[in-house]
């Protein structure tokens, strides 16, 4: 039998750490930036063909794949995501891993689908580690049921909520080779675009009243 497993709760206006990349860069430590920056180097960025390619479904399981896995989560940690996608790295595989959280564990999932989205739904600040200092508001469903397999071949139920959701359709998202750009109103990609041929930063304008400030998820 699969195992399943219930993801707690995020508020909808929780910010989120990076899961891919923000228009602010944290504040590191020598140590943390080294292995942040060795970490992205092996990202593929924006204007690689692999972004907007759908990923294939993975048939093979073993000792192969859970390293893979493993590859995955500690580039996802040190480049301080909250989730990665195998064609993130030009592996074009349908398997992602997330970490929503610093108290969660990682969790590895390979074919993935959403069976369930709710019509509640909400908009926040995305990042990307494939969009390098970009941020844009994307609108996403608040709850999700996503349907996979973890590295041994067993079947994988997630019922996440709020942040965790989020994070699951991002990643989706780039499976499909569908990026946030493609998901954000048409003056916010228009800017974020401009950005990244300038090689600047891009976030969307905050209200006068400084409300929607959070920081963006980067995945």
């Amino acid at each position: 039998m699969g195992e399943t497993l219930d993801i707690d709760e995020a508020a909808p206006e929780e910010a989120a750490p990076e899961e891919g990349a923000r228009a602010t860069e944290p504040e590191l430590t020598e140590e943390e930036a080294r292995r942040r920056a060795e970490a992205l180097a092996q990202v593929r960025t924006f204007g690689d063909p692999v972004l907007k390619s759908r990923a294939s479904e993975v048939t093979e399981f073993g000792a192969e794949l859970e390293r893979d896995a493993e590859r995955m989560v500690a580039i996802m940690r040190d480049a301080l995501g909250v989730g990665l996608a195998a064609t993130q790295l030009g592996v074009m595989r349908r398997m992602l891993v997330f970490q929503a959280g610093p108290d969660a564990t990682p969790t590895a999932v390979i074919n993935p689908e959403i069976e369930w989205i709710s019509e509640e739904a909400a908009t926040a600040e995305e990042g990307c580690l494939s969009l390098p200092r970009i941020a844009v508001d994307v609108e996403r469903p608040l709850f999700a049921r996503v349907r996979g397999l973890d590295v041994k071949g067993d079947s994988l139920t997630l019922e996440a909520a709020g942040l965790e959701a989020r994070v699951l359709q991002h990643e989706l998202d780039h499976l499909d080779g569908v990026l946030i750009l493609d998901r954000t109103e048409r003056e916010q990609r228009r800017g974020a675009l401009r950005a990244l041929r300038e090689g600047d930063s891009y976030a969307p304008p905050q209200p006068e009243d400084g409300e929607g400030e959070d920081e963006a998820i980067e995945a």
